[in-house]
């Protein structure tokens, strides 16, 4: 978990100043059906708004932990990132993440192995889920550095 922990930090301190170099036409630029940069960064704040909640409801609801998906191009569309200021964008993306970071620091070894139920039956553990948060943000963050998008 350790090493997760280390690229997660070291993917939001690095990238939370990247992202404030890049031009506004560059994060808005959007092709039909796809999501613009900015709407990619909106996607990872949604995300980590969920993983927050799953991060921390694990540790106090019953066991196995029902995993529950969410509607991310509805989400998208319906908080309007591509209109959001950027700067805050940004701070809200770094800000939940930076919480997300303490409560793996601070998670029980016993706590790894919870049991999570996905929407499709199939059983995983919170190390799992937490390493696929890493996995799934460093994904997107390579979407945006890409000169082509996206999703």
């Amino acid at each position: 978990m350790q090493n997760a922990i280390c690229k997660f930090e070291k993917l939001l301190h690095e990238n939370s100043e990247y992202l404030k170099s890049l031009d506004k036409e560059s994060l808005e630029n959007k092709v039909p059906e796809k999501w613009s940069r900015k709407e990619i960064l909106g996607h990872l704040v949604d995300s980590s708004i969920h993983n927050l909640v799953r991060f921390t409801e694990i540790n106090y609801l019953p066991k196995p932990y029902n995993h529950r998906p969410y509607k991310q191009n509805d989400l998208v569309a319906i908080n309007q990132y591509q209109s959001m200021d950027m700067e805050e964008l940004i701070q809200l993306w770094y800000s939940i993440n930076s919480q997300i970071i303490r409560l793996f620091k601070s998670v029980d070894e016993k706590a790894l192995d919870y049991e999570i139920i996905l929407s499709d039956g199939s059983m995983i553990n919170l190390d799992f889920l937490m390493k696929d948060y890493v996995e799934h943000l460093e994904h997107h963050i390579n979407q945006i550095k890409k000169e082509h998008d996206f999703r």
